[in-house]
């Protein structure tokens, strides 16, 4: 069986480990690899898009990494209890005539025993921002 540690129920310890393993697979961009973090029939609905399995995340996030280019994100656990997460974020990325964004958003985030997401809802809202006033710079 496929097992993603850290597992439920939660510590708040647990809880940041989680956090910050979701973040630095969102930062890879590679739909591959963030997608294995997922059940294979998860749920998610992100803005107003509804997804149902692995395979539809790993297409949504192809989408989506060919759109917001030189994302990088950075996430915060805000809540945990039992098998579910809150975390908030915040994440900047450009379009291809090279406006930048920042997006800022909240999840909630439900586990199965063996630590993979089966439920994942985000709210998200994009701000334009000047390139100046970029906070993450990616280290090359």
């Amino acid at each position: 069986m496929e097992q993603r540690p850290p597992l439920p129920p939660f510590t708040e310890e647990t809880a940041r480990q989680k956090v910050q393993a979701a973040e630095d697979a969102w930062n890879t961009r590679d739909p591959e690899r963030v997608s294995k973090a997922y059940t294979i029939d998860s749920q998610w609905r992100n803005r107003a898009e509804f997804l149902n399995g692995r395979e539809e995340i790993r297409a949504f996030l192809t989408r989506k990494w060919e759109r917001e280019l030189d994302y990088r994100l950075r996430k915060e656990l805000w809540c945990f209890t039992g098998n579910r997460i809150g975390v908030t974020f915040r994440y900047e990325w450009h379009d291809d005539s090279g406006q930048w964004f920042r997006s800022y958003g909240n999840e909630l985030w439900e586990f199965d025993e063996n630590g993979l997401m089966e439920r994942r809802i985000a709210s998200i809202n994009d701000a334009p921002i000047a390139e100046s006033d970029r906070e993450f710079r990616w280290e090359r």
